[in-house]
């Protein structure tokens, strides 16, 4: 039954920071010394439970409720944008083999398409710094153009819109945190792959809803054509 399924995949939707991006430990830092410079203490497990989500959605969840709360959060996000700037300059690099999986699947007639819970700023930052700006995915589709962020399924529905691809059972999701898989359950994919290349483990991601774990997105390639085999 899941060969079936399988083999008849179309478009491959990748998580970016931790999944076809290098995860060294970037974001949760800006986070920190964001939320820090405006006096908000946080610990490193209250960042790591938000990993994969809207960022700006997760700073507003750190911030104490009070009055002026969402103005307090945009000024915070402002901060952590511009600390995620100062660390990934000539830090960002992708996770070792993607480039080539993603290469190798398009190759096969899959189309790619990225996700992430950064805004489109940011994201931009991050192509261009990869160099994957044109021409390496088919799309790619931000945190702060959907109504709702993960677990809200809407961003895979977002790639699937823009590759023009209407079924979800021709549809692979792939991410590194529990937000990531627990997205693309929502969204009703064929294949929900969790990758432990980035923020969550594998005792994390083991209790979150998927169908297959894998090392990395570099492993995609050999699994979807096992799957067909």
């Amino acid at each position: 039954m899941s060969s079936k399924r399988s083999a008849a995949i179309e478009l491959v939707v990748c998580d970016m920071a931790g999944t076809t991006v290098r995860d060294a430990g970037q974001v949760p830092r800006a986070f920190t010394e964001a939320l820090a410079a405006h006096g908000i203490p946080v610990t490193p497990q209250a960042i790591n439970s938000l990993r994969g989500a809207s960022k700006r959605l997760a700073i507003l969840s750190l911030v104490p409720e009070g009055e002026g709360r969402e103005a307090r959060a945009a000024t915070v996000y402002a901060t952590f944008v511009q600390k995620l700037a100062e660390v990934f300059s000539g830090t960002v690099e992708p996770v070792p083999g993607a480039a080539d999986a993603i290469a190798a699947l398009r190759r096969a007639g899959i189309k790619v398409a990225l996700n992430t819970g950064f805004d489109r700023e940011t994201t931009n930052l991050l192509l261009d710094a990869l160099g994957w700006r044109q021409g390496v995915v088919d799309a790619v589709v931000c945190g702060d153009e959907v109504a709702q962020g993960r677990p809200a399924p809407y961003m895979i529905f977002h790639c699937m819109e823009a590759t023009g691809v209407s079924d979800v059972r021709r549809v692979a999701n792939v991410g590194d945190t529990v937000l990531d898989l627990q997205a693309g359950h929502n969204a009703g994919v064929a294949l929900n792959v969790g990758v432990l290349s980035g923020a969550h483990g594998r005792d994390q991601m083991q209790s979150a809803p998927h169908t297959h774990l894998l090392n990395s997105v570099a492993d995609l390639p050999a699994l979807l054509a096992a799957q067909r085999g």
